[in-house]
């Protein structure tokens, strides 16, 4: 009987065949703008839930343009769900005393999760330019929220490197230096290649950086946005890719399965080559990012402990 052939290995073995269930994962969520798009951020959170992610973080909008959401949707996850929630923090358009302002606020409200991150300019093009009297970079904001008290940081870091960088070098640099100023891990944006990934890591390894760095995995079920993302970040969308998704505009169904088994794969290699955190792009939707920790072995925390009772 034919059939398709399952994804193997570089042993030859199927991809999935022994996962242990042995990872670990957080999600990325981005602050609602409508009552809508609350309800589905809610039901993506509430899916993802009995995963028992490492934390959930929510994203902050170019010049602090989500601040008053962001601040709503991070408290509301800590308040109603056992998660823990990280709050995304930038450098853009913001002075030192608001930038400290919200990070005070975030520590009063429980929040001690940031994610800090240089920010990109309110207008797409634009060179970064930071506020007279704000924060410079990335660094000069982990050295501050350091300085506030003591939150558990993320940062990023670039496996294809930063745009606006001179070179890799001077990008391993930047993300040696943030880690030097107290960021506890860095997360990588998305990348569609696991040698990517492994030659990132290695590199930042021979530059001394021993803390510990998540791959970003974004399951793709729109190539257009993608593209858009990717040039804000320097990633790289392969040709192959394209060709995977022509044909599939009104077809979402066969979309979302092409692009499930697309991040699959690519999960899947990275935990055949060592990896066992990894941080999803949910772009607030819970059943991609659903799925592929499950094909990790990954099953709701809920259903062991009725198993085991």
């Amino acid at each position: 009987m034919n059939g398709l052939a399952p994804a193997l290995d570089r042993a030859g073995r199927p991809l999935f065949a022994d996962v242990a269930g042995d990872i670990e994962v957080s999600f990325e969520f981005f602050p609602p703008r409508t009552e809508k798009m609350e309800q589905t951020l809610w039901e993506s959170v509430k899916t993802l839930e009995p995963l028992a992610p490492r934390f959930v973080s929510v994203t902050y909008g170019a010049g602090g343009s989500t601040r008053e959401r962001t601040h709503a949707t991070v408290e509301r996850i800590a308040r109603e769900t056992s998660l823990q929630a990280a709050a995304h923090l930038t450098c853009v358009e913001a002075t030192r005393e608001e930038i400290d302002d919200v990070a005070r606020s975030y520590w009063a409200a429980g929040i001690r999760h940031v994610v800090a991150l240089r920010g990109d300019p309110p207008e797409q093009g634009a060179s970064f330019r930071p506020h007279p009297e704000g924060y410079a970079n990335a660094v000069a904001l982990v050295n501050g929220l350091k300085a506030i008290a003591p939150f558990e940081i993320s940062v990023a870091a670039y496996p294809e490197c930063h745009p606006e960088s001179r070179n890799k070098a001077a990008d391993l640099d930047n993300l040696w230096r943030k880690i030097d100023a107290g960021a506890d891990r860095a997360i990588t944006q998305f990348f569609f290649s696991p040698e990517c990934f492994f030659r990132f890591r290695d590199q930042a390894a021979a530059m001394g950086i021993e803390a510990e760095i998540v791959p970003g995995i974004l399951p793709v079920s729109n190539v257009a946005q993608t593209r858009k993302f990717a040039g804000q970040c320097g990633a790289a969308i392969p040709d192959w890719m394209d060709r995977l998704f022509e044909g599939l505009d009104n077809l979402p169904a066969a979309r979302q399965l092409v692009a499930a088994t697309v991040a699959a794969e690519l999960c899947g290699q990275l935990y055949a080559g060592g990896v066992r955190h990894f941080h999803f792009y949910t772009l607030n939707r819970a059943e991609l990012s659903y799925a592929i920790c499950h094909l990790l072995g990954l099953r709701p925390k809920t259903n062991i402990q009725e198993q085991a009772a």
